[in-house]
């Protein structure tokens, strides 16, 4: 039997009318991010490995698919992650010195997906500013996503922050070894309280009991206060939870969960993710991310976010097939200029070929161009 037509598992199609609607809601967000002056950037699908994954990106190696330039024979990946190319944009080919805002959309590619329902290709639109480490970068930032969400008029959506700053103040502090570092990271992000009961046995009291806290303090704006009082009073805890205050006063929806990590060795202040309808994976995740550029030559502050496209439509209703208006195909030059004045005008016209009325059906149309009193008019079909 052929099996041509098969797929890879985890890649699809995006068919119509999901692919008009996915395409229509792409231009949305970018025209949102223009309006806030971030400027659309497009870097290649591929490149040279120890760009795509040098310094904090590393973390983006097993969902790195790796091929062997055919040109220079060195090793190169098609992008997993669109944020690492715009910290090199940003550091190397723009060189500015103020604050730089960009913005991009465009397909990535996972060797691995991130879950059982999630693509191998998800589209990535995000935003990016660079050059200002203070907390209105990381306002603004969270500001623009609750407008894009806003936006892709999904229901029932959810921002939770965390930061990682409070994490690296307390394992630091507590003395955790860098090797035991990433498993207690893993541990707290999963919420895996057995394996952070483990994890953190040979820390002294009063660290140890902050680490079994931390998947416990999750919630609304009452957890900030929990924390400030049962959380040890270092200054690394203390500035990460006055930013999460911050950033908690943009909306009273937003939601807090201290034990929210992501990025190891990548994100290094707030972070957010945010959720639609009832899926469970993000549907955006963002966060600060500084110093991403050093490797390239500028160790810039940095942050920002990324919705899945994908995700998102799959998140709305099913879209309706736009309708439109069939003509007939003569050499008419009255139709052909009433269906230019009717496109210009915004309107979907399909020209029916000759043996086709059979199968107007799936012309998707529901009007038609009849000649009447010398004119063509748009009647119902």
């Amino acid at each position: 039997m052929n099996h041509a037509w098969l797929l890879p598992e985890y890649i699809e199609d995006i068919l119509p009318p999901y692919a008009r609607q996915a395409e229509s809601l792409r231009r949305r967000l970018l025209d949102l991010f223009d309006g806030h002056g971030y400027e659309l950037v497009c870097p290649p699908m591929i490149e040279y490995l120890d760009s795509l994954l040098t310094g904090a990106a590393g973390d983006l190696d097993l969902k790195t698919f790796k091929v062997v330039d055919g040109l220079s024979g060195r090793m190169m990946g098609v992008r997993a992650d669109i944020t690492p190319q715009a910290a090199r944009v940003d550091a190397h080919l723009l060189d500015r010195q103020g604050v730089t805002r960009l913005c991009y959309a465009g397909p990535v590619l996972h060797a691995k997906p991130d879950g059982l329902l999630a693509s191998r290709e998800p589209h990535q639109v995000g935003a990016e500013l660079f050059g200002h480490s203070g907390i209105e970068a990381d306002r603004e930032v969270l500001a623009l996503l609750l407008a894009a969400l806003a936006v892709t008029g999904g229901v029932r959506v959810r921002v939770s922050l965390g930061h990682a700053g409070l994490f690296r103040a307390l394992s630091a502090a507590a003395g955790v070894a860098e090797a035991a570092e990433r498993p207690l990271f893993r541990a707290l992000r999963a919420k895996d309280v057995p394996a952070l009961d483990r994890l953190t046995e040979g820390l002294a009291a009063p660290w140890r009991a902050a680490f079994l806290r931390l998947p416990e303090l999750y919630g609304d704006a009452a957890v900030i206060a929990a924390a400030r009082r049962e959380l040890p009073d270092l200054p690394g805890v203390v500035q990460a939870l006055d930013d999460l205050d911050a950033l908690l006063a943009l909306d009273a929806g937003l939601a807090v969960d201290l034990a929210d990590l992501r990025g190891y060795g990548y994100h290094t202040g707030a972070v957010f993710a945010a959720y639609v309808g009832g899926q469970a994976q993000a549907v955006a995740l963002g966060g600060r991310y500084d110093n991403a550029g050093a490797v390239f030559g500028r160790a810039r502050p940095a942050t920002g976010f990324s919705l899945d496209l994908r995700r998102i439509v799959d998140s709305l209703p099913e879209p309706a097939a736009r309708p439109g208006i069939l003509a007939p195909c003569t050499g008419d030059p009255a139709l052909a200029a009433r269906v230019a004045e009717l496109r210009a005008a915004g309107e979907r016209v399909v020209v029916e070929f000759p043996g086709q009325a059979a199968h107007r059906g799936e012309s998707g149309c529901d009007r038609q161009l009849l000649k009447q009193d010398g004119g063509w008019t748009v009647a119902p079909l």
